[in-house]
């Protein structure tokens, strides 16, 4: 059996044909070209699909069903984007109009919540039923797991993890509170972080890696300085994976999964961010002197994660 999976984004729009072992066999890719009208964006998402089934050798009779991760509150119950404003959709029957476009019959969520569910049955979750992720990037998104089944809310904007508050005075987030976790954790604050360190310390390492020029920095750069020994570094990503720690123990504490996974590129550092998070987060933990605790891993999916989970979610919402 095949399955179909969209990961859609500001950027990009990318199709994948899944097989019944979770393995992506063909793809295809266009860019989303925000911003621009939204039946534009679904014929394009349409398209797209039939071309990835296209060149799997498949027909759309033989895709037993689809998805797609949209960014977004979505209404997975309705197939409808209820609002997401970076691609401008409001109410948003995208399910309908896809199957009328397709033949195919489409299932919908947010697409941090498809990531974290082919996370769930594929990559760093596969066999548990109590799951957590956290992608790091632009901003800190999540997606919850309990019992088997997604936490979407009575709205279907549950599980905005990255807006929790870990300082109340403290960073201002891009939604208005401050001190949000995604103020801190994401991938943009590291970068923040990191030159806030250039600045204070000119004779940095850092400053070698990036060629001089501050605007070349990325998430990974003070953890490359502290592979050469750069104390300045090393002090940003100690204090990085503090701010981590703090805003992973309330999710641990709140939901005591199995697993939390660490998505986004930052996780790519794999032992150098898991191994000191799980030792300040143990002792964090409610649960710290049970036998059973949750264990944190990096993802293993990477950007097929999404593909993958949107592929699978008519098993969540048939």
């Amino acid at each position: 059996m095949y399955r179909l999976g969209i990961d859609l984004g500001g950027t990009n729009i990318v199709a994948g044909v899944v097989d019944e072992n979770f393995k992506i066999i063909a793809t295809a890719k266009r860019k989303t070209n925000c911003p621009r009208p939204a039946e534009e964006i679904v014929k394009d998402m349409a398209e797209v699909s039939l071309e990835a089934i296209a060149k799997a050798g498949l027909e759309a009779k033989d895709i037993v069903s689809a998805g797609v991760g949209s960014p977004g509150s979505i209404n997975p119950t309705e197939g409808i984007v209820v609002y997401s404003n970076n691609l401008g959709f409001f109410n948003l029957e995208l399910s309908k109009l896809l199957k009328e476009k397709t033949g195919i019959d489409f299932y919908l969520d947010n697409d941090a919540n498809a990531a974290a569910y082919g996370e769930l049955i594929a990559g760093a979750g596969k066999g548990v039923n109590n799951f957590v992720m956290l992608t790091l990037g632009t901003g800190v998104g999540g997606g919850v797991i309990i019992d088997g089944r997604m936490l979407t809310g009575s709205n279907y904007a549950g599980a905005e993890l990255g807006h929790t508050v870990i300082d109340i005075n403290g960073q201002m987030c891009s939604c208005g509170r401050q001190g949000c976790f995604e103020a801190y954790a994401s991938a943009t604050a590291l970068i923040r972080q990191t030159k806030q360190a250039m600045v204070k310390y000119p004779n940095s390492i850092m400053w070698d890696i990036v060629k001089g020029d501050i605007n070349a920095v990325n998430g990974l750069t003070a953890f490359d300085a502290m592979r050469k020994g750069d104390e300045a570094g090393k002090a940003v990503v100690d204090k990085y994976i503090y701010y981590l720690s703090v805003g992973v123990a309330n999710m641990i504490n709140i939901f005591q999964p199995e697993i939390l996974c660490i998505g986004g590129g930052v996780s790519k550092e794999g032992d150098n961010i898991i191994v000191p998070l799980q030792k300040i987060v143990d002792g964090e933990n409610y649960a710290r002197l049970m036998e059973k605790k949750a264990v944190i891993k990096a993802a293993e999916l990477g950007n097929d994660a999404g593909i993958i989970g949107a592929a699978y979610l008519g098993d969540l919402y048939k």
